[in-house]
């Protein structure tokens, strides 16, 4: 029982040391992400079409 409590004391001073990030840069992280995402979706699904495409013409 002792290591475990000696385990949650360790994490609560690691998680001081930890440098969190502010709510600006959160955000402006997940414009990204989410950007970033929707193009390669959109992008993969021109590529599904066009193969796609071009399936159903030799075939």
């Amino acid at each position: 029982m002792k290591k475990f409590f000696r385990y949650l004391k360790e994490c609560r001073l690691e998680m001081k040391k930890v440098a969190w990030p502010n709510r600006a840069t959160i955000l402006s992280s997940t414009k990204i992400v989410l950007i970033t995402t929707i193009i390669f979706a959109i992008l993969l699904g021109l590529v599904d079409f066009l193969l796609l495409r071009f399936i159903y013409l030799i075939f």
